[in-house]
């Protein structure tokens, strides 16, 4: 059976599992899963920091192209973590370029992806988004038990809702989980997650989510990826830099706390946190263990 990418045992009951709305937010959050980005401290940062049950997605940029990604995915996890990389459909050159990265990954024993169509400008290869990618994994006869693609409920800057939503559909049967990009409204994520699910999309839903991120940090991290790739991500992001920038900063609890009772919701797809760290992983780690340690307090 193919895992949903939790810390939890797979149980094969279809019983809807009833939860007071404490003991849901407590699950989703110690099942969250952390993103990171490959740059030169962050393996050691993983390491200091981030405890080996949390689960680990690795970004890809445009700048760095699919090496640095797979690199750290296959260090983190031969030190014992569940590391999935960030597999760019647009950034992959060919069939040998893929087979290539299966085979490294297939090597250090990930089980884990993530497949995304990526923002280059023209794709390098014979894969224009994330659904030929994906064909073309099940095609070769990919190791994975878990593959993500992304969810995007607040639509996307260059694809049309109706296509967005349209390619999700396609995607769904070669995935495991659903994990989406930002978003700051409660609401509008849930409406998502239960239009989609109407639309046959049966995936458990991943929330993404910020972490515990500065607006320092955030400035080094546009600033580090690439000229090009920063234009494109903080014109995805503007309205998280909006946030950010409020005085005082963005805390992500009051999003948190308006989530949990869909969380609680037997009949809900969400399926846990997916916090974008932004590589502050100390801070993140910490925010996270102070949210649980209240809620077993409560």
């Amino acid at each position: 059976m193919m895992s949903t990418e939790t810390n939890e045992p797979v149980t094969h009951s279809t019983e809807p599992v009833l939860l007071s709305k404490r003991e849901a937010l407590a699950r989703a959050l110690r099942n969250a899963s952390y993103e990171i980005l490959p740059f030169k401290k962050t393996e050691a940062a993983v390491l200091e920091h981030v405890p080996q049950d949390v689960a680990l997605t690795v970004t890809t940029t445009e700048a760095k192209g699919l090496g640095p990604t797979v690199d750290l995915a296959v260090r983190l996890s031969r030190h014992g973590y569940t590391a999935a990389p960030h597999l760019a459909a647009r950034l992959v050159r060919d069939d040998a370029h893929l087979a290539d990265l299966v085979a490294q990954v297939r090597e250090a024993g990930i089980r884990s992806v993530f497949v995304i169509g990526g923002d280059a400008g023209e794709p390098a290869g014979p894969f224009p988004d994330a659904l030929s990618l994906l064909r073309r994994l099940d095609e070769i006869g990919h190791p994975f038990e878990t593959v993500g693609v992304g969810g995007y409920p607040e639509g996307h800057g260059h694809i049309s809702d109706e296509l967005i939503e349209k390619a999700l559909v396609q995607k769904a049967p070669h995935a495991t989980q659903v994990i989406t990009q930002l978003c700051f409204d409660a609401d509008t994520t849930v409406r998502w997650a239960r239009g989609i699910a109407a639309r046959g999309v049966a995936l458990p839903v991943r929330v993404g989510i910020p972490g515990a991120v500065s607006r320092q940090k955030l400035v080094r991290i546009t600033a580090g990826i690439g000229l090009g790739q920063s234009a494109r991500f903080l014109k995805k992001q503007q309205n998280m830099f909006w946030r950010f920038f409020l005085p005082g900063g963005y805390s992500p609890n009051k999003l948190i706390r308006r989530l949990t009772p869909s969380f609680a919701d037997p009949q809900s797809n969400l399926a846990g946190f997916h916090v974008f760290t932004f590589n502050e992983l100390e801070k993140t780690q910490t925010w996270r263990k102070e949210w649980l340690a209240r809620l077993e307090e409560a």
